[in-house]
């Protein structure tokens, strides 16, 4: 989190991480369509011809405190190819939480756990805790064939302590959820940490509400 008190601005920074093709782009996507345009900023890509984001989406949201503070939530995407791994490691600077976006498919687990994997490397790269920074696990592309159930999933992440969530992306199902899931955890952590109510008279809630409630 960052606070610029001269200009009255506190920067919340979300990332969506995952293997490629796991669906961080359409996760965002999605939320851009569904959110209150007049709390929405341009939703930004950069994609290679293969339909797969190279650097990172940025969608910045904001909202207005009683006291003339306004609080701006910018979500990134990280690209999911190995060979961007720079690029992931640098846009994952300074998060404040993650959605970590999985594929359900089967023949898909070892990329899951690659990306995992790599995701907590990064995070200590970054000299951030993976065991205090929220993180929120989604499963996407249920809408597919050849899928795991959610009892094997849960079975599968018993050993982790994130909330998980399913979700069909390109559907729309399970988006809201997941961006809600990530807000309220990444908020609590932040309120708990830099006490954001008294400070700023910063109701989360609130702003959860108003972020949320077209979604």
């Amino acid at each position: 989190m960052q606070v610029n008190v001269a200009q009255r601005e506190i920067t919340i920074k979300l990332v969506y991480y995952g293997p490629a093709l796991s669906g961080k782009t359409t996760n965002l996507s999605q939320i851009h369509q569904l959110l209150p345009k007049e709390e929405c900023g341009k939703l930004m890509t950069l994609e290679t011809r293969n339909d797969r984001t190279l650097f990172f989406d940025l969608l910045p949201l904001s909202f207005d405190t009683p006291n003339g503070f306004k609080v701006k939530a910018k979500i990134f995407t990280v690209p999911g190819q190995v060979v961007h791994n720079a690029t992931r490691r640098v846009v994952l600077q300074h998060t404040d939480g993650v959605a970590f976006i999985a594929d359900s498919q089967v023949d898909e687990q070892i990329h899951n756990r690659e990306s995992y994997k790599n995701l907590l490397e990064n995070l200590r790269a970054n000299r951030l805790d993976s065991k205090t920074i929220p993180i929120v696990v989604q499963f996407n592309k249920q809408d597919l064939g050849s899928i795991l159930s959610e009892e094997d999933i849960r079975i599968t992440w018993s050993r982790y302590s994130h909330t998980l969530f399913y979700a069909s992306a390109i559907q729309g199902r399970g988006v809201a959820e997941t961006f809600s899931g990530l807000l309220k955890e990444t908020l609590s952590k932040l309120d708990a940490q830099y006490d954001l109510a008294s400070k700023f008279a910063f109701d989360r809630d609130e702003f959860i509400r108003k972020v949320t409630g077209s979604i």
